[in-house]
């Protein structure tokens, strides 16, 4: 089976071959969310601090190797021992091969991670990205059958190209004009969550018939699978290379979030309608399983602290005690 077998599919499950306004609207929302995104992940990226990460560069290198090393060979993984359709298995690689999200950073604070370390980890991701991601995306889609000719390069190294624009931009407000950066912030969370909620809806009229493709047992595995697989051996990867507890949970958070906004737009703007059908949104479905999953890590991770605490008192308290008397 090959995509334009896949393709065809698409067509007789009623999924429109020919570009539509309402189409149309959803990939320029897309877009726009996207450049909303990258200009607020680059006001937190602060230039000294990155530099500082990239002259001691242990942290940097081990959270890329898990961030391009893991992810990617998860996908693969996943997409191979499901026997997942081609078009399902290419949505899975792409976002597999994506870099680290902003999301990433706002887990490391909530796990108290390494702050400078995620900000610059994400930087790096989304730089090195331009470059690993077509090459990646080449490597692994020999492995999957149907997809050896099917990868839209120019249009994911494009889109990968947009993003640094918004970046670089938010980065020069956040070193030029840092009291600007916060309002930039602020006002960026606002219209993304406003062009979110009309996104979902424009999708959900989009594809209201066949939204049944995307919600099948082998895309739910996977994207309860896929970040899990990421926190996980981030975390692991990262304590065998003798990271800090700090860091190594910072490197989890890094590895397990992946750009779900880049993902989106390659799906929804690089593929025909026609070729990825509701596929584009199983970026979504990974979001909601990596925002679940990440909440119960750091759930988990704060009842450890407050138990421990208490009981490190005690010790330190008997201790004391011993050598009063």
């Amino acid at each position: 089976m090959n995509l334009t077998r896949a393709s065809a599919e698409n067509v007789s499950t009623g999924f429109p071959s020919d570009p539509s306004p309402l189409n149309g609207a959803v990939n320029i929302l897309s877009v726009v969310i996207l450049f909303i995104t990258m200009i607020s992940l680059g006001c937190t990226m602060e230039v000294h601090k990155i530099k500082a990460h990239l002259l001691k560069p242990k942290g940097v290198a081990i959270a890329l190797l898990a961030q391009f090393g893991v992810m990617p060979l998860t996908a693969f993984t996943l997409g191979k021992a499901l026997q997942m359709e081609p078009i399902k298995a290419m949505a899975v690689l792409i976002c597999g091969c994506c870099p680290g999200g902003s999301l990433s950073n706002i887990f490391s604070l909530a796990v108290r991670g390494d702050m400078n370390l995620s900000i610059a980890m994400t930087t790096c991701s989304c730089v090195a990205a331009l470059g690993l991601m077509p090459l990646l995306l080449y490597a692994y889609s020999r492995g999957l059958s149907g997809l050896v000719n099917a990868v839209p390069y120019v249009g994911i190294v494009s889109t990968l190209s947009f993003t640094l624009v918004p970046c670089a931009i938010g980065i020069a407000i956040n070193r030029y004009r840092p009291n600007y950066a916060l309002v930039v912030k602020k006002l960026g969370l606002t219209a993304m969550i406003i062009s979110g909620v009309v996104l979902l809806s424009l999708s959900g009229v989009l594809i209201k018939d066949i939204v049944w493709m995307v919600l099948t047992p082998d895309v739910l595995a996977v994207g309860a699978l896929m970040p899990l697989i990421g926190f996980t051996l981030g975390y692991v990867l990262s304590v065998m290379c003798r990271l800090s507890q700090q860091c190594s949970r910072t490197v989890s958070m890094e590895t397990g979030c992946q750009n779900i906004q880049l993902c989106a737009t390659i799906l929804k703007v690089a593929f025909p309608p026609d070729v990825i059908g509701p596929m584009f949104l199983f970026p979504l479905i990974y979001y909601a399983f990596q925002c679940a999953e990440a909440l119960l890590l750091t759930l988990g991770f704060r009842c450890y602290r407050a138990l421990k605490a208490p009981a490190e008192g005690a010790v330190g308290i008997k201790q004391e005690e011993m050598t009063q008397a």
